[in-house]
């Protein structure tokens, strides 16, 4: 998608569609709208008088040839409420437009900005929207509708001033925009199509391409390091495990600043092991890998924003197999930090495969960690697909850090307890730990204490995403398969130092 920045009179811009927004008020047509609609003799007013739109959250009017305006249709979008509207709300009708316009064979459409709206964050959010919304889970199709493409899009509603501003957004959301895809592509792939080893090359492809420092290792280095609970995974099948590091370092970093461990789980596909998963929707299980293609996303875009901060991905990849030599419920497995699991289910195999992605990460010298992974399912029945679950070691200063962060990209985001009563849930009776917990409840929790055991006191965050990095259901403003969250909140996160 071409995108560019437009200072030229909106109702002179000569495209496809018009897009704006309206406010969910007693008097829809106000500030640019009522330019717009004085452009058009009062037509707009008469239909909000009529009923026809009144600016409720995500409706969709659209009007064509109307006067005034060299654009072929006008669509107007509803914003809800002005005091609750950010750059979250924004960058939603940006995909929503996207989407509405594309099923209609519309290739190319101006996105005119209210009123005291032309900052750079909204140009940021417009393109990341737009963006997200453009991308398809429909690579494997063989007839696809070759028309419903948008070719172009210019954000309008800028002045000569402004501009400077706008343009900065703009690029810093196309690079965010584009990373996510890349993610959201990773995580989209079939599991013949995207093995342990398949994903190490895309991502060593990627790094180099964006000039990162990279190193895979493969099953011999794993073992010589003693990686043995990501091994223990990784035995039931016959592909072999990869562990990737992408290290970004910054040429003037900040003093005092910290060395940032993003750690992500890569679970190519996960049938469960032994412990194996029902039939039903296990085809889903490919996009196990989430939280590894969202840190690889991550380092993308870091690449060319450039933070002050020394930032190391570590994705330990594997596949999940039942095979005649996976491991078995019982089975005790020593991980690289020396610490002793008692496996009890082998489809908690995620946790074992960050325990020494975590410690690795610590041992290359990252001072504050953030591990991703599609963890549990008990953060769905906690959250549903509505919130990221947050968990915390005893650095609360990191975590604020991180949910300042979400906020400011409007990601959804949300802190559960991690109380020392919940340590012992996984409390081993023949081994250091267990990977399961005996108390009842608390799964996405005793997980995540899991997890902890091996981040020790160094800052660390956990993020739960088996909720909300795959979509169900096409939305408004977003396809249905792959999401790519957290991407934006860690990228927000790195440069704010």
């Amino acid at each position: 998608m071409h995108i560019t920045l437009e200072t030229k009179p909106f109702a002179a811009l000569e495209t496809d569609a018009l897009v704006s927004y309206v406010f969910d008020e007693s008097d829809p047509i106000q500030g640019r709208i009522s330019e717009i609609d004085t452009a058009a003799g009062g037509f707009l007013k008469k239909l909000a008088k009529s009923g026809e739109f009144s600016g409720k959250p995500l409706e969709t009017t659209l009007l064509h040839a109307v006067a005034g305006l060299k654009a072929v249709r006008l669509l107007l979008l509803g914003a809800g409420k002005r005091e609750k509207f950010d750059n979250a709300a924004l960058r939603k009708l940006a995909g929503v437009a996207t989407r509405y316009l594309k099923t209609r064979s519309v290739h190319n459409f101006a996105f005119v900005v209210r009123e005291n709206d032309a900052t750079e964050d909204f140009a940021q959010a417009i393109v990341e929207g737009a963006i997200a919304a453009d991308f398809e889970s429909d690579k494997y199709k063989t007839d696809k509708k070759n028309d419903k493409f948008i070719d172009s899009l210019a954000i309008a509603g800028y002045s000569d001033a402004e501009r400077a501003a706008g343009e900065k957004g703009l690029a810093r959301g196309r690079i965010i925009g584009e990373s996510q895809s890349f993610a959201r592509d990773l995580i989209n792939e079939p599991s013949n199509k995207l093995t342990p080893k398949i994903l190490a090359e895309k991502a060593e492809a990627m790094a180099k391409q964006a000039g990162l420092a990279v190193e895979i290792l493969d099953e011999r280095k794993i073992a010589d390091l003693k990686m043995g609970a990501l091994l223990s995974v990784s035995q039931g099948g016959p592909e072999p495990p990869r562990m990737i590091v992408v290290t970004y370092t910054p040429a003037d970093p900040k003093p005092g600043a910290p060395v940032i461990g993003l750690v992500g789980k890569a679970v190519t596909f996960d049938t469960g092991g032994i412990s194996i998963k029902p039939a039903d929707g296990m085809e889903k299980m490919k996009y196990d890998m989430a939280g590894g293609a969202t840190m690889l996303g991550v380092m993308r875009a870091l690449a060319t924003l450039k933070p002050n901060v020394k930032v190391i991905c570590v994705v330990p990849a594997t596949e999940n197999m039942p095979g005649g030599t996976a491991q078995k419920p019982g089975d005790i497995q020593t991980a690289m930090s020396g610490k002793t699991i008692e496996v009890l289910n082998t489809d908690a195999e995620g946790r074992l495969i960050l325990a020494d992605g975590v410690h690795y990460a610590k041992q290359l010298g990252a001072t504050h960690l953030v591990d991703a992974a599609t963890l549990t399912g008990a953060i769905v029945v906690a959250l549903a697909s509505i919130n990221v679950g947050v968990f915390s070691g005893a650095d609360q200063t990191w975590t604020d850090k991180l949910l300042a962060s979400a906020k400011a990209v409007g990601e959804k985001m949300w802190q559960l307890p991690m109380d020392d009563e919940y340590r012992e849930f996984i409390k081993g009776t023949v081994a250091d730990i267990q990977n399961i917990g005996s108390g009842k409840g608390g799964g996405s929790i005793t997980g995540a204490w899991f997890i902890r055991e091996f981040a020790g006191d160094t800052p660390w965050i956990h993020l739960d995403i088996a909720g909300t990095a795959w979509n169900d259901d096409a939305k408004p403003w977003l396809a249905k398969g792959p999401t790519g969250v957290a991407l934006r909140t860690l990228v927000h996160l790195a440069m704010s130092y």
